[in-house]
């Protein structure tokens, strides 16, 4: 997870002026629109876990949510390289693939986070991609990391299960991960029927990367935003950053509604970027992060995150 630094650093950010505000429509999600996600957050929370854990399918509460759930491969270090796993889920019928996201208390997780440059695309791994495409360094690198190991067990999947469907999810790093990886893979497997849930992401690019995504993935991304989590309002969209999201925000408001939020960066004050832009700074809580998320939280034992120089209890 992001934590304090992160959290000062993208304020800063917040802070510059802001254009004039687009203001995009939110509609209202159901109760059954909200527990169609649970199956994917589980999914999430398992990433948490280490790779050991979820090669054997043994990482309590969020693989014990998928019994029947057939681990491929897994990886990662937990610190430069995020674990990792893909396996075959047989009631969608899809390859599904976790990231994990960052780990503060390692370094090369946190080098992740800050090495925020926007930079090309590795051209191997995203062949074709338009010209001024950028993305975010760290992520980019991260993701390049596993994406080897990462394709040679989707095909695998792909072969033994006579599937072409596949699910990347992530929270946080494992989020902007976990979106580059879906990009990577739209492009790299032609025939693949590619979806992307991110949870508590972060922007992963510049404004050509979140329209080139929107235009190629149209309806396949879907982005879980919760509460006063800043997490996604980084890095800043103003100069010198000027980072952008893609579509597909599904955000979970203080009285725990679920808002479906259209286009790149809804304003609306029901959405992530409206609710935390800069008036409303000292209401950030960077322990929604974690969730929960209809009632889960995405650490690997499904627990609460806690911070406690930022604690509201101890207020």
């Amino acid at each position: 997870m992001f934590i304090l630094g992160f959290v000062i650093f993208g304020a800063l950010q917040m802070l510059v002026v802001q254009a004039r505000p687009i203001r995009r429509s939110t509609t209202k999600l159901t109760a059954a629109d909200i527990e169609q996600y649970t199956p994917f957050t589980h999914w999430v929370g398992a990433a948490s876990c280490p790779a050991s854990a979820t090669q054997n399918w043994t990482c309590g509460v969020h693989c014990d949510a998928h019994p029947g759930f057939n681990t491929t491969a897994s990886g990662g270090d937990g610190d430069k390289t995020p674990f990792w796993f893909v396996g075959f889920d047989p009631d969608l019928q899809s390859v599904i693939i976790g990231h994990q996201g960052t780990d503060f208390s390692k370094a090369g997780s946190r080098k992740n986070d800050f090495d925020a440059d926007k930079v090309p695309a590795d051209s191997n791994l995203f062949p074709g991609l338009p010209k001024g495409v950028e993305v975010h360094e760290g992520f980019r690198d991260a993701h390049a990391r596993s994406a080897t190991d990462v394709l040679t067990a989707v095909k695998t999947t792909m072969s033994t299960h006579s599937t072409n469907k596949i699910v990347t999810v992530g929270w946080s790093q494992g989020g902007a991960i976990s979106l580059l990886e879906g990009v990577h893979l739209h492009l790299t497997l032609p025939q693949a029927d590619v979806s992307v849930y991110g949870y508590g992401m972060p922007r992963v690019g510049n404004q050509e990367w979140a329209d080139f995504v929107d235009q190629s993935m149209p309806g396949k991304i879907t982005r879980i935003t919760n509460q006063d989590d800043p997490v996604p309002t980084l890095p800043g969209r103003f100069l010198p950053l000027s980072f952008h999201h893609v579509s597909g925000e599904r955000h979970i408001t203080n009285d725990g509604s679920w808002v479906f939020c259209s286009g790149q960066d809804n304003t609306d004050s029901q959405c992530s970027t409206g609710q935390l832009k800069f008036t409303n700074l000292g209401h950030i809580d960077p322990h929604d992060h974690a969730g929960p998320y209809n009632g889960i939280f995405l650490t690997c034992n499904n627990t609460p995150v806690k911070i406690p120089i930022l604690d509201r209890s101890n207020a």
